[in-house]
């Protein structure tokens, strides 16, 4: 009988991972949202003791060092005069009945002229975006007129409209829609073309696409658009009212520096820089409410 050699019992591979292939060197960081992250309640309360008024609070310091330079008599009441004597002229103004009419107006016009831009932006930024027509249409126009200053116009728009109302809204219309117009055109392009070829392969018709994924897409670029439009559309009113008006905040401002009356001055400085900051805050509210399906960068 042949001697028959059996197999050798293979040896038992180790398949347990070592500890050196499991355990990292050092603790990988994973961005989180802002509302994953751990928050404590010292580190909350050391923001708000830091930034208690939030954006408001460097402008509230402003204010507080304003006034104590004024009251101790650095700054001199021709140049610049103290807050509450601003205030005081405000309260002033207000009642003898000049200020509110002289803000209804202005809002008046801001609001009309905002409305055309917008209105103008919005129609050929969408049709810019989605069709190559719009583009070669209204793209090349946009860009030169973006580099043209409003005072620069405001001469033409008097030849051309006139010194009555028509040319301080047109004035505001031009600012408030050019930038509506070229933020929302970048806003439609940069949507990311995966996600279109994504929805389309789900079955996703144009109009659910334009609808479902362009539109959203656009909506930031869209927001950042009504920032601008709303800033401009204030320079706007500021220099359309200086072209032969009779009442709104630039003639009030005009009949003061005539006079040299800087209180007056700064109380129409001061409405335009509020209006200013109601207008961000309307931004950012909007930001809140249409955005609230993005999750989005929270500074530390």
């Amino acid at each position: 009988m042949s001697d028959v050699s059996l197999a050798t019992k293979p040896a038992a591979f180790d398949l347990a991972p070592t500890a050196s292939a499991t355990t990292p060197s050092r603790v990988r960081e994973v961005f989180l949202p802002g509302d994953a992250r751990r928050q404590t309640t010292f580190g909350t309360l050391r923001r708000r003791l830091r930034w208690p008024l939030g954006i408001y609070t460097t402008p509230v310091v402003i204010l507080i060092v304003w006034e104590v330079l004024a009251q101790a008599g650095v700054l001199k009441p021709t140049y610049a005069p103290a807050p509450t004597d601003i205030a005081g002229t405000t309260v002033e103004l207000w009642n003898d009945g000049v200020l509110g009419a002289d803000l209804l107006i202005s809002l008046q016009r801001a609001g009309i002229g905002l409305a055309i831009g917008l209105s103008i932006g919005i129609v050929t930024g969408v049709l810019g975006g989605f069709l190559r027509v719009g583009e070669y249409v209204f793209n090349g126009l946009a860009q030169i007129l973006n580099t043209i200053p409003l005072l620069a116009v405001l001469p033409l728009f008097v030849v051309w409209f006139g010194i009555d109302e028509l040319t301080k809204v047109l004035l505001i219309a031009f600012g408030a829609g050019v930038p509506m117009y070229l933020n929302l055109f970048a806003a439609i392009r940069g949507v990311d073309q995966r996600l279109i070829e994504m929805a389309r392969t789900t079955g996703a018709g144009s109009w659910r696409v334009v609808t479902r994924v362009l539109l959203p897409g656009a909506i930031p670029g869209f927001l950042v658009g009504l920032r601008f439009s709303l800033a401009y559309s204030i320079l706007g009113l500021v220099a359309a009212e200086t072209v032969n008006a009779d009442e709104g905040l630039g003639f009030l401002i005009t009949q003061a520096q005539t006079y040299l009356q800087t209180n007056k001055v700064f109380v129409g400085l001061v409405i335009y820089s509020i209006l200013g900051l109601l207008a961000d805050q309307f931004v950012r509210t909007l930001e809140r409410v249409l955005l609230r399906w993005r999750p989005s960068y929270e500074a530390t």
